[in-house]
């Protein structure tokens, strides 16, 4: 089985188990491929953390999850030196936290304050832990899958930019069709019945970094390297496009967007079995790779224009090189 054959597999197990989704298991993989980081955003009981759940149980990797809440410590994400006594040879022995795992799901991160989301950041930016002065190294293959409900609820805190703009992908789940709400009451009623679907031999790590050597090869013409350059410009000088988007858009999208619009297409255009990135590729993923990366103005916000209307306004008016 090739790479390429691999990850279409695992992605049809995952979809197995996740109705109606099909969105959001492409973008988890997407992010896999680009050795990236994912949030997640929906309402309760969209599944969220079960796509986390499904992925992992199908990949020959550790999952660790983390529920976040109000009295969470950061220590209890990346782990404490602990005292072992004066008789001890070493007195202090470091314990790492669940942050050492190679699927790290934080569920519902923006439950905890700031101070502790924001001892994700140098897992997630630099894959190594500091700990009372000691760095510790995250395993190779590394992932952080973090779900939020939208901040509208009450008891979540807002994510800081810093910290979302270090996430690859941020992915807006919503509701399923009816056909697939009907298929997910046939599938859960099935599995409480005991009527499990046969057990599968998770893929091995080894696909994962043999597919991303095959992504890195992708081929990204000049013609594309100015179009996503120009998308990007367009966050940062709207006015240049129309008075609207100049009057909707605040903070454009930092170098952090070109590289993961640039990652994420040739991951696109990989799956979808092409060597090279076309425009639809740039276009397919551009929402996610940017939704986060902007932030409206009061205007906008007063008006209800959402930060995908504008991203879906300025791509219509950002020419091809």
């Amino acid at each position: 089985m090739t790479p390429h054959e691999a990850i279409l597999e695992l992605q049809r197990r995952t979809e197995t188990a996740i109705i109606g989704q099909p969105h959001v298991i492409q973008r988890l993989l997407l992010t896999l491929l680009c050795n990236g980081n994912y949030l997640l955003e929906g309402l309760p009981g969209l599944a969220k953390t079960r796509a986390v759940k499904s992925l992992a149980r199908h990949l020959e990797a550790e999952l660790k999850r983390v529920q976040f809440t109000p009295d969470l410590l950061p220590a209890d994400i990346t782990g404490s030196e602990m005292y072992l006594g004066e008789n001890a040879q070493e007195r202090f022995v470091f314990q790492p936290g669940p942050i050492f795992a190679n699927l790290v799901l934080a569920d519902e991160i923006n439950r905890a304050p700031a101070k502790v989301q924001s001892a994700l950041l140098e897992a997630i930016e630099e894959r190594q832990v500091t700990v009372s002065g000691k760095t510790h190294t995250l395993p190779e293959l590394f992932m952080v899958l973090a779900t939020q409900n939208p901040i509208e609820q009450e008891g979540t805190y807002p994510l800081p930019e810093a910290q979302k703009d270090r996430f690859l992908l941020h992915v807006a789940m919503g509701y399923p069709d009816d056909a697939s709400e009907q298929a997910i009451i046939r599938l859960v009623r099935a599995e409480k019945g005991g009527d499990a679907s046969e057990a599968l031999a998770p893929l091995s790590q080894h696909v994962i970094f043999d597919a991303r050597a095959e992504v890195q090869r992708v081929e990204v013409s000049d013609a594309m390297e100015k179009y996503i350059v120009a998308l990007i410009a367009a966050t940062r000088r709207p006015r240049e496009l129309s008075a609207d988007l100049g009057h909707w858009i605040q903070v454009g999208a930092s170098p952090r967007g070109s590289l993961a619009l640039d990652s994420v297409s040739r991951a696109h255009a990989w799956l979808h079995g092409r060597d090279y990135v076309t425009p639809d590729d740039v276009r397919a993923v551009v929402n996610d790779c940017l939704r986060h990366r902007l932030a409206l103005s009061y205007e906008a916000n007063a008006e209800g224009i959402s930060t995908d209307q504008a991203i879906n306004d300025m791509v219509k008016l950002v020419a091809v090189a």
